[in-house]
């Protein structure tokens, strides 16, 4: 049973109506599914408490981030401003949620993309940009990194020749593990909060451990250098 949040400025009625709304839009990618989301508010609700950052808009930023994903098709570029459209659309049926906030949850949504290199102006958008990206790196960016392969369409988990990218560009669109290097070792270096610095620092020694062992296990098979 989920854990609701009761926040000093949002009646847990807000939050119930939030998150059904949610449920409704998603749809089935297991990377960017409601548990994607509600990981991603418990992370900011963490960050924000610890920053002073105003939960009334982050919560709703952090649940609808990703509620609109266009995985493996050309149309990724407008999920953020979709996602912030639908938040704002979704917050305007709700009476007692503050009118004035919803320009600032959707602008911390519109921002929130990594490949875009978006810069937060808002210390709120910091907060939702660095829980994100929590979300990308340690045990559970591993999962959301395999369980990403069958909608975008991935040749394999790794290439066979220069399965590191040692000598080549990382293709993630091609071998799951390249986003490894395109993004995952990359996410901590761009937080903006000491909150999230923290927490990712332990996050980022085990997708390293993970890293060295696959390596281990490669060479125990003799896969390394076309062995």
């Amino acid at each position: 049973m989920l854990h609701l949040y009761y926040i000093d400025n949002m009646d847990g009625s807000i939050e119930k109506r939030l998150i059904a709304a949610l449920k409704k839009k998603l749809n089935n990618d297991i990377s960017h599914d409601f548990g994607h989301a509600y990981r991603v508010m418990g992370l900011a609700i963490r960050i924000a408490n610890e920053e002073g950052a105003d939960l009334d808009i982050v919560v709703p930023a952090a649940l609808f981030h990703d509620s609109i994903v266009y995985k493996g098709t050309e149309d990724y570029y407008k999920e953020h401003v979709e996602s912030a459209r639908f938040a704002k659309e979704t917050l305007l049926t709700i009476p007692e949620y503050p009118k004035d906030k919803i320009e600032k949850v959707a602008y911390a949504i519109s921002v929130c993309s990594y490949s875009k290199g978006l810069i937060a102006e808002t210390l709120e958008a910091k907060v939702l940009q660095d829980a994100d990206m929590l979300e990308s790196t340690g045990a559970i960016s591993i999962m959301r990194t395999f369980g990403s392969a069958v909608p975008m369409h991935t040749e394999s988990f790794y290439n066979l020749d220069d399965p590191f990218c040692e000598n080549r560009e990382p293709e993630p669109s091609r071998y799951s593990i390249d986003l490894f290097y395109q993004r995952l070792m990359r996410v901590s270096m761009r937080m903006h909060t000491e909150s999230a610095k923290k927490m990712a620092k332990h996050r980022d020694e085990f997708l390293y451990a993970f890293v060295n062992e696959f390596k281990k296990e490669l060479e125990e098979s003799k896969v390394l250098n076309n062995g």
